[in-house]
């Protein structure tokens, strides 16, 4: 359903518009998870192993594809702001188009590459067969993946972040119901589990689709729209692709710093393995500000109200600022008490405290620049997110932890905080990049005006 965000409170909108994507992004983590937790009891170590190499992968994977489709969301968004309806017909139209041969090559070429990955990913011999089929019956599912993340990224073009929820509840669900009947009931390892997360993926496309054929979101789509338009297309990919690969290589960070940790010992690999784990979760509230800002922001740029963009970059820096700082100071007082959920190792607990105690500051920095990044987005200059992340991750964020690791090895608490210090130079360049855009657009108004 069509919601118009350039007018009303700026906060209630961010608001109104956060907390439904919030809990989404919760879900699809808890989907993530719902895989390993289930052949977990069902099946042995190499499934389990499997199942987490392979779900690794897929979430790379699946990371690009939604940064990919920011680039529909901020177009259909500015479209709905200057109430062109043409336009967001046409750049939904061409979406389809263009996100269907996406995925069609993928599936091809990953499906080609299924034993190059297993082995880049030092996959244990015993769980080789079962990352193989799990990524292989994953990539077949790939089109329903795009497809669900496509029409999710409309949805929020169009200012409704309620809808996609809904369908990441029945994927949720669906994959859950799934992989006890393909799992447990009928033993079939990790290719049960692969199995049902693309089934799931289908059905909550499948219900999708048929919302969007009953509900009147104010779009008609025409045949004429989905004829390929090279402008239409172009828009979406500079915005959208900056970010898909952005996306990934912050994946790619991530794996190299579990390298780093791996290569210190087992109690410090499980120690960073636990805290990323709890940060995935901390992260939930910095990340959603990505796609708010960009939504809101595309609207009221698209309505040419430039004020109310600004405005909303504040209240979203103030929201996640307020998180950060609280969530941060309170991880000081309680890190023992957590890492303690999941390990009962004492040495781990030690380690674990020590690293989240330094990463937890990260929640602060992260929430502005994505912030930021949203706001970029929106005006499609979706390369400044691009170049401050890789800045902080290749020549802060990864030399950064090595060094550390290097010159500490009796603590993880350095390692954290040089994590968190390469969130805090991209803020540092983003508010450069602020000040020199905004400087740029009022040059360009007085030489218009």
């Amino acid at each position: 359903m069509e919601k118009n965000l350039t007018s009303g409170s700026v906060w209630k909108n961010i608001v109104y518009f956060l907390l439904p994507y919030l809990l989404s992004y919760f879900l699809q983590t808890l989907y993530g998870m719902a895989d390993l937790f289930i052949i977990g009891q069902f099946d042995g170590t190499a499934g389990t192993t499997a199942v987490s190499i392979g779900s690794q992968v897929m979430h790379m994977l699946t990371v690009m594809i939604v940064g990919l489709a920011m680039g529909v969301t901020v177009s259909i968004g500015q479209a709905v702001g200057a109430n062109n309806k043409q336009k967001a017909s046409k750049t939904i139209g061409n979406t389809v188009i263009l996100f269907m041969l996406v995925s069609i090559v993928l599936t091809l070429v990953l499906v080609f590459l299924v034993n190059p990955i297993v082995s880049i990913m030092s996959t244990p011999q015993e769980a080789v067969a079962g990352t193989k089929v799990y990524l292989t019956i994953c990539f077949i599912g790939i089109p329903c993946i795009t497809a669900y993340n496509i029409i999710s990224s409309i949805f929020r073009g169009l200012g409704d972040s309620k809808s996609p929820m809904y369908f990441i509840a029945v994927a949720c669900v669906a994959n859950i119901v799934l992989d006890y009947v393909f799992i447990g009931g009928m033993n079939l390892g990790p290719a049960g589990a692969a199995l049902g997360t693309t089934l799931s993926q289908a059905i909550s496309v499948i219900i999708a689709l048929t919302v969007i054929l009953k509900q009147k979101t104010g779009i008609s789509i025409k045949k004429s729209d989905f004829v390929p338009n090279r402008e239409t297309m172009g828009r979406i990919l500079r915005i959208g692709f900056p970010i898909a690969m952005q996306d990934g290589l912050i994946q790619v960070a991530f794996i190299i710093i579990t390298i780093i940790a791996n290569r210190r010992g087992l109690s410090d690999a499980a120690a960073v393995g636990i805290v990323e784990k709890i940060i995935s979760f901390l992260f939930l509230v910095p990340s959603s500000m990505l796609s708010t800002v960009s939504a809101l922001c595309a609207q009221n740029i698209g309505a040419k109200k430039h004020e109310r963009a600004d405005q909303t970059l504040r209240y979203a820096m103030m929201i996640a600022v307020g998180f950060g700082c609280t969530v941060s100071v309170l991880m000081q007082l309680i890190a023992p008490s957590v890492i303690q959920l999941f390990s009962g190792d004492k040495e781990v607990v030690l380690l674990g405290s020590q690293y989240i105690r330094g990463y937890i500051w990260d929640c602060i920095f992260a929430g502005v620049h994505f912030s930021f990044s949203g706001y970029f987005c929106a005006y499609g200059k979706s390369e400044i997110s691009f170049v401050h992340n890789i800045i902080s991750i290749f020549l802060v964020r990864v030399p950064g932890v090595y060094l550390m690791s290097k010159l500490f090895p009796a603590t993880l608490f350095p390692m954290g905080l040089a994590t968190a210090f390469g969130s805090l130079v991209s803020v540092f360049i983003c508010i450069g990049a602020f000040l020199w855009f905004k400087k740029t657009k009022r040059l360009v108004a007085v030489q218009n005006g």
